[in-house]
């Protein structure tokens, strides 16, 4: 990824931190929900290692080809369960979007891998993807960020008696931090989405 260190660290730590609430999450549901969550897990750790800062770490680039293949497996999967919209389609979106983001960093790093071996290609490689396609996902990210942090905001409404004490709920099977997980790779994804 490009851009200031400092912003790339920071995607790390929130990605990685998000990866890892899913997969501790995985751990206490079933079914659909354990499905998201994995795929959410890998999105979060995807998107870490993306972020990597280039001046720290340059990736080989073959790994531009690794994430392609790997998302667009995860894309794949997310195809089925996709038909029924929802969140499934979010997923679908976010997988993609991952495979274009490795497309568009794989060509610059391929570019400069052939000008280091002394290969002189055609010159006008495009170091970024296709300027209509990342500004429709830089919409999409910024609907669904805003969406999303306004489902956060608490609403007042008068709480119903109860018939005895609350159960206590785990942290791991809080609706709200599963939503500020999600809002928060929504975030990075845009960030990562800007430095393209």
């Amino acid at each position: 990824m490009h851009g200031p260190a400092t912003v790339g660290w920071l995607l790390v730590a929130l990605c990685a931190a998000s990866g890892a609430y899913c997969l501790v999450r995985m751990r206490s549901c079933a079914g659909a929900e354990r499905r998201a969550a994995g795929g959410e897990a890998l999105m979060g750790f995807g998107m870490a290692a993306m972020a990597v800062p280039a001046a720290v770490f340059a990736p080989p680039a073959w790994s531009w080809a690794l994430y392609a293949v790997v998302f667009g497996g995860a894309a794949l999967r997310a195809l089925w369960p996709a038909r029924h919209g929802g969140h499934h389609l979010h997923h679908l979106v976010g997988s993609l979007a991952m495979v274009y983001m490795a497309l568009a960093m794989a060509v610059p790093a391929m570019s400069a891998t052939q000008g280091a071996h002394g290969a002189h290609g055609g010159g006008g490689i495009p170091t970024a993807g296709l300027p209509l396609l990342t500004g429709a996902l830089l919409l999409y990210y910024t609907v669904y960020v805003l969406r999303s942090g306004a489902r956060l905001v608490p609403v007042m409404s008068v709480p119903a008696p109860s018939a005895g004490p609350a159960a206590r709920v785990g942290w791991t099977a809080r609706p709200e931090l599963t939503a500020v997980c999600r809002l928060s790779m929504g975030l990075a994804m845009l960030a990562m989405l800007v430095t393209l």
